[in-house]
């Protein structure tokens, strides 16, 4: 039996676990979520349903409240949140990258204070590493730390960080001063900052994504955090960074098959019942085909999203996996809610129908949190032993 069978969900533990946050979800919808958006809110109620059924702990150890599963559980859960119209971003970032990396490189400290909360829906915390002048490429973040007495000083600026208004603790990507210059990776660090902190201001970003997840630039002027706020040893941050980061990339493809699962369902139903020439549109190969295409996308998505999960769970390899899974879930979802809308005709764009209001948020997915031609350079060197191209 191979690595990835033998640690496989269970089907019927699978199928309770769908059923159960179908269940969760139905009193909302994408009605709820558009709402929600449109006031400038959170969707808290969804937030807390799903952390009192569990769900939202699924992969954080049960000594600290947790399922004691894995990030292959979170990931359904993803899936089927955003395939109930709801595509929640923060599935991605505090349940997944951060509790992650607390997980596997958090002090005992760190770990009692925050997973607990984080399990429950209780707190949130968000995750800090793009730069406004380092983009994709984490060796420019200029963003640093300096030790003083009892903690360390962090200045510098962030960009494109969500749920910040809605945290109660950012997971910081810093460079300790004086590291070792000849690599700097090596003075990567990572820290757990209240986002009440004296010279922490954070200013909100004007997007066109109809969310109520939003996105702000941070500027740190100084910001003092304590010392038992750094996760892991100073400098050495680069382990527990990637620790999230995958976890971040199968989150990601997760919530995108939902999304397409979510606009092919809507398409399919609207197919069969509209009636223009007498028959279904759906009988129509113009449309039909399309819809069928995204479909075979989404399979192969599915498939590759869960082999990442499980390599992720076992402690393998699952770096070029979960970038793979992310690269395809996009294609995929961009796939399917392009069929949909055609299925749907002017009503495609039309609020009412739920499925306009989603294409920025799966067009932000082929720049975000990793774009497109990053993965598909990560792909060429570690899958292809192509040169290094930038």
């Amino acid at each position: 039996m191979s690595t990835l069978l033998a640690i496989g969900i269970d089907p019927e533990e699978e199928r309770l676990l769908r059923e159960t946050v179908r269940s969760v979800c139905s009193p909302y919808g994408h009605e709820y979520f558009e709402r929600k958006a449109r006031e400038r809110g959170h969707p808290r109620e969804l937030w807390s349903a799903l952390g009192d059924a569990g769900l939202l702990g699924v992969a954080i150890p049960e000594e600290f409240g947790g399922g004691g599963t894995g990030i292959s559980q979170l990931a359904i859960v993803t899936e089927e949140v955003a395939a109930s119209g709801t595509p929640l971003m923060l599935l991605a970032l505090s349940p997944a990258v951060c509790a992650a990396t607390l997980t596997a490189f958090g002090t005992s400290d760190q770990r009692q204070e925050w997973l607990p909360t984080l399990a429950s829906g209780e707190a949130v915390m968000a995750f800090a590493i793009t730069e406004p002048d380092a983009g994709s490429n984490s060796h420019n973040i200029r963003t640093t730390a300096r030790k003083v007495d009892g903690g360390w000083r962090i200045s510098g600026s962030k960009t494109y960080i969500s749920h910040v208004d809605n945290a109660q603790a950012i997971l910081v990507v810093a460079k300790v001063e004086a590291a070792d210059s000849a690599t700097g990776r090596e003075g990567l660090s990572l820290f757990i900052v209240d986002p009440q902190s004296e010279g922490l201001e954070a200013s909100d970003i004007s997007v066109e994504i109809v969310s109520p997840e939003r996105q702000f630039t941070l500027f740190f002027d100084d910001v003092f955090t304590s010392e038992g706020n750094i996760v892991g040893e100073p400098g050495a941050g680069l382990e527990p960074l990637f620790a999230g980061l995958n976890p971040e990339r199968i989150g990601s493809a997760a919530l995108l098959n939902g999304l397409a699962r979510y606009a092919l369902d809507k398409a399919s139903t609207y197919a069969n019942e509209r009636n223009v020439w007498g028959v279904p549109i759906g009988s129509h190969q113009a449309l039909a085909h399309p819809l069928a295409r995204a479909q075979v996308l989404l399979d192969a998505s599915q498939a590759l999203t869960e082999k990442a999960a499980a390599l992720y769970d076992a402690g393998l390899d699952a770096s070029s996996a979960s970038n793979s899974a992310k690269f395809l879930a996009s294609e995929a979802a961009s796939s399917a809610l392009d069929a949909a809308i055609q299925t749907h005709g002017g009503n495609g764009m039309a609020t009412e129908y739920g499925l306009g209001t989603l294409l920025g948020l799966v067009r932000l997915f082929r720049i975000a949190p990793v774009s497109t031609e990053m993965v598909l350079n990560h792909i060429a060197r570690k899958r292809l032993g192509l040169p290094k191209s930038y």
